[in-house]
């Protein structure tokens, strides 16, 4: 408004005292004289705050990055709780400068996003998750989409991603174990001292067990509760 010779000043007040509910502003200005000012706002989800509050229990710290004014996000944050920093009108750029801050801090970051702002962020980011619901260039740098804009679909995906990591790794103990002692055996390591050998029909027995073992234990990903 003041690049453009408008003094927002008459409307200050009532802009801050929307702010503070966490709303946008908008100033309108009509023929170089100010007019009115809209207020912006998108509902908190009724989930979010027990969202942010399984993801700080599993030890992650959360961090909100926006555009908004920074009235309007502590409103917003207090409004969601559980956020460990706020940081306010910020620019993508700065958005995604902040995420490589944090990796070079030693940090993990998944960031979530829905819009272009978030777009160079996302890319950024070690996991980029954004939102279904959100712009196209936002899916597109992402690693991850979740199909509804509802964040505890994080916390779902982190359920099952921490699954699927234990179940490989029981995989591979299963598979090194039938292995480590099937091959030895097959190759006769055991006759000079026992006289024992592997006919190849209990050695094939032996890897379709294997190879059923590990299928059934990849099954019980689909009792995981998410």
């Amino acid at each position: 408004m003041k690049r453009v010779g408008v003094d927002p000043a008459p409307l200050e007040a009532a802009a801050d005292a929307q702010r503070k509910t966490g709303a946008g502003t908008i100033f309108v200005v009509i023929d170089r004289r100010l007019a009115g000012a809209l207020a912006v706002a998108d509902p908190v989800r009724a989930n979010v705050r027990e969202a942010l509050a399984a993801l700080r229990a599993d030890g992650l710290r959360v961090i909100m990055l926006t555009g908004d004014n920074a009235t309007t996000a502590n409103a917003v944050a207090a409004a969601v709780g559980g956020l460990d920093d706020v940081r306010a009108g910020l620019k993508p750029h700065d958005k995604a400068r902040i995420v490589g801050e944090l990796k070079a801090a030693g940090a993990k970051v998944a960031m979530a996003g829905d819009g272009i702002n978030d777009a160079p962020a996302l890319a950024a980011a070690n996991v980029g998750l954004a939102m279904g619901t959100g712009t196209d260039v936002a899916i597109q740098s992402a690693g991850i989409t979740l199909t509804k804009g509802d964040i505890s679909a994080i916390v779902r995906a982190r359920t099952l991603s921490t699954a699927t990591m234990h179940n490989i790794r029981q995989n591979l103990f299963f598979s090194f174990l039938f292995n480590g002692i099937g091959v030895p055996v097959a190759a006769g390591v055991l006759y000079p001292v026992a006289g024992i050998l592997l006919s190849p029909m209990v050695a094939g027995a032996a890897m379709a067990v294997s190879s059923l073992t590990v299928v059934l234990n990849a099954l019980r990903l689909n009792r995981v509760k998410l």
